[in-house]
């Protein structure tokens, strides 16, 4: 089975999945959008109809994104498993733009999509994110999809306030943030 242990992400990033709404075009009863987002690696999404299948990703407000991290096992799923994704964003549904375009090759375990825009080296911004699979192993019809996780980098709070503080030792350290 896929591991259940952490992305191998940088200490710069976190996971920003929970700030968004969850949506797919179509998923086997039982096997729902919820089951994308439960942190198990027993279930999954199934879709239920016709290639591409998409899985949307809205945020309220438009944010900074680094990494997609998919969990995938072929050996479970086989010619459910995706084989090719495309990662498009916007600010709407109806304004995406194409960002990656990943084939997979029996992938077993978590798959990391960096998320930078061609021809730019800052971070993605965007409200709405969209994972298109394009086709399955097998050519297969359907889709499973263990986990998904969408990470933005991690911000320094101290610079919220618009300058560095000066605290070097642990013990200032503690009290330099107000919660």
């Amino acid at each position: 089975m896929a591991s259940k242990a952490p992305l191998p992400t940088g200490p710069d990033s976190h996971e920003i999945g929970k700030l968004a709404v969850w949506t797919v075009t179509s998923a086997k009863p039982g096997n729902g959008v919820e089951l994308l987002r439960d942190d198990r690696d027993d279930t999954y999404w199934q879709s239920d109809g016709m290639q591409p299948h998409l899985i949307n990703i809205h945020f309220q407000k438009k944010v900074r994104l680094t990494e997609l991290g998919l969990l995938l096992d072929f050996k479970l799923d086989e010619s459910y498993t995706p084989n090719k994704v495309a990662v498009r964003a916007g600010a709407t549904f109806h304004d995406l733009k194409e960002i990656k375009c990943v084939d997979l090759e029996e992938p077993a375990g978590w798959t990391l999509v960096p998320l930078q825009p061609p021809n730019h080296t800052g971070d993605l911004k965007a409200c709405f994110v969209q994972l298109a699979i394009l086709s399955n192993h097998q050519n297969g019809r359907d889709t499973h999809v263990r986990q998904i996780k969408i990470y933005g980098p991690r911000q320094d709070t101290t610079k919220l306030a618009g300058k560095r503080l000066g605290y070097s030792s642990l013990d200032f350290q503690q009290h330099a943030v107000v919660r």
